[in-house]
């Protein structure tokens, strides 16, 4: 999992409550075990019409928003159904931050797991937020994990809080595979001593 330290780019601006994972990732796409190439797939049934053409009124068709890098959305983010792709989507797209008011649990916990970090701020902080992000390419947010600081083009800060473990690993790029990896060298001890003692298991 690559580290997540600072990040600054175009946020784009969702004005829509209860975005489902249905909504971020559709089920045609949950076909493969991948985590690469669901960008295509990224909120699709928004994105294009039926007819495969882009929708135009689409905040991710718009020109500013083209390589967006965080997404500003209303309340409950990620909620329905469990599926990983939505944090595999999101990440593969190039989007390493949401920010929101709230999330459904278990997408807040698959984007630790993923790299993509999810911020909750207030409402009050959200609607900054939000105007930042409306003004397009020409105002970016910048976000450092480290000082847990969105900062908006005209210098607003916006402070938030996160657990402090989930911040370690995501600081230094630990999903679940990577943090008993840490622990390598003390298995290896330990299974050494484990077959001396009992070598007929």
């Amino acid at each position: 999992m690559d580290k997540f330290t600072k990040l600054e780019g175009v946020a784009a601006p969702m004005k829509i409550r209860n975005i489902d994972t249905d909504m971020i990732i559709p089920k045609q796409y949950l076909k493969t075990i991948k985590r690469t190439g669901l960008g295509k797939g990224l909120f699709s049934e928004m994105r294009f019409n039926e007819d495969g053409s882009e929708n135009p009124d689409f905040v991710l068709n718009k020109p500013a928003y083209r390589k967006a890098k965080i997404i500003v959305a209303e309340d409950n983010f990620g909620c329905g159904s469990s599926r990983e792709h939505a944090p595999w989507a999101l990440l593969d797209f190039g989007v390493r931050c949401v920010i929101s008011t709230s999330f459904a649990d278990i997408f807040y916990n698959n984007c630790f797991q993923n790299g993509v970090l999810p911020i909750k701020v207030s409402k009050e902080d959200l609607d900054k937020l939000m105007d930042d992000a409306e003004r397009g390419s020409n105002a970016t947010l910048s976000i450092d994990l480290e000082t847990q600081e969105i900062r908006g083009p005209d210098g607003g800060v916006v402070k938030f809080d996160i657990d402090p473990f989930r911040k370690h690993c995501m600081l230094n790029g630990l999903d679940d595979i990577g943090l008993t990896m840490t622990k390598a060298k003390a298995l290896d001890v330990y299974e050494s001593a484990r077959k001396a003692e009992r070598p007929w298991m």
